[in-house]
């Protein structure tokens, strides 16, 4: 009975089946790359553990400015124009655990598949950036 009526469904109610169809497709695209990157997103408790057991280097890839209003505490600032996984500080700790940082999380998933790719193995983001990590009433350091 429900199959029988799907066509006529969808011919009286296409602009609905087409959101439908675009919602599903940002669904499982967003899913696929979930599991297709080479980094992990950590929440701001996980990266006190990172930092306390693991001595993670924590990057801060914001801009200077952004960088002065507010980072995490023992955070390296290297802006994303200057940010190459080749770098000597980087480079030394490519065993070590890295989180990278941004203001809202989006550019430093950037930066971390850079890392991944360049051969980092321990790479993660905060997710929900230094946005999440204010959230969730944690410290920062601030300049000036």
């Amino acid at each position: 009975m429900f199959l029988e009526r799907l066509p006529q469904f969808i011919g009286n109610h296409y602009l609905l089946v087409a959101a439908f169809a675009a919602l599903v497709l940002i669904i499982v695209g967003s899913e696929i790359g979930r599991f297709t990157r080479r980094f992990k997103l950590v929440s701001p408790a996980e990266l006190v553990r990172l930092i306390n057991r693991e001595n993670a280097l924590v990057v801060d890839v914001s801009s200077a400015a952004e960088f002065d209003k507010g980072h995490i505490a023992g955070a390296r600032h290297i802006a994303l124009a200057q940010f190459d996984p080749e770098n000597k500080d980087l480079v030394k700790v490519r065993e070590l655990p890295v989180v990278v940082v941004c203001r809202s999380g989006t550019t430093a998933q950037g930066a971390c598949a850079r890392l991944a790719k360049a051969g980092f193995s321990k790479v993660h983001c905060l997710d929900g950036g230094l946005n999440a990590w204010l959230a969730a009433d944690m410290p920062v350091v601030r300049k000036g």
